[in-house]
């Protein structure tokens, strides 16, 4: 198990590095990207993944101006009891392209492989194919609109087949450095016994939140959101209806 305090350490270290990595890699074509993160709940498609309490999450991208990219994404994570796993390492392939010829909307099509691993328990390992569209400018200037289908054959390593349609929408408000965003998906999966709610087959999952990006601290985004899902929490304990039950969230992500 990989605490997050020894997890925050490894990706302070990494940011280092890749901040030196991205100095030389301009020449050839590559750049390094990445983001560190703080949340009070890690929650995934309206799901925690960290039993409510606080993550630390970190990304690497690895970008060619062809287009193509790859990247890692770490999280610790608590499911619940210690019969399951306590950190996330997620890898992903992808190769995203402009469509030059709509100046206005820019849009933008990103296509994606991910696979979803957790050390120590390969049961659990899954992984899924990623299709997202995002427009910019389609309502308000600076805006962003963007669709995603998500397909994956063997969800969470037991559930075969699984579906997740997301549309999302994010505005920054006028140059305050304040920002909307909002999202709603909906997943439909092939093995009810896959979510908390075992007679439930598909949910909605939803996010409405406030950003600020600080204006002395390049990089540096605050987040408050609410989230939430429409699955049934008659059943379940105090402690399981909080993983999927409306909530709010607060994080502090620095890109670099």
């Amino acid at each position: 198990m990989i605490k997050p305090v020894i997890l925050s350490v490894m990706l302070t270290t990494m940011a280092t590095h890749s901040a030196m990595a991205s100095e030389t890699g301009h020449s050839s074509g590559l750049s390094l990207s990445g983001s560190a993160a703080l949340t009070t709940d890690y929650r995934f498609r309206g799901l925690s993944q960290s039993r409510n309490d606080p993550a630390v999450q970190g990304t690497f991208v690895l970008s060619h101006d062809s287009g193509l990219y790859g990247g890692i994404f770490a999280a610790n994570t608590d499911f619940g009891g210690s019969t399951s796993p306590h950190f996330e390492f997620t890898s992903y392939i992808g190769y995203n392209t402009k469509f030059i010829f709509f100046e206005q909307i820019k849009p933008t099509l990103d296509l994606s492989y991910n696979r979803f691993s957790y050390p120590g328990w390969s049961d659990w390992a899954w992984h899924e194919f990623s299709a997202r569209l995002t427009l910019d400018n389609v309502f308000l200037v600076k805006d962003s609109l963007l669709t995603n289908i998500n397909y994956s054959d063997d969800y969470i390593g037991f559930a075969g087949n699984a579906w997740n349609f997301t549309l999302g929408y994010s505005v920054p408000l006028a140059e305050t450095g304040f920002g909307l965003t909002s999202s709603i998906g909906y997943s439909i999966i092939q093995d009810k016994g896959a979510l908390i709610d075992l007679d439930a087959d598909n949910y909605v999952d939803w996010k409405l939140g406030v950003n600020y990006q600080f204006k002395t601290l390049e990089g540096l985004t605050a987040e408050l959101s609410a989230v939430g899902t429409n699955l049934n929490t008659d059943q379940l304990s105090k402690s399981e209806k909080r993983t999927v039950a409306n909530g709010a969230i607060f994080s502090l992500t620095k890109a670099f």
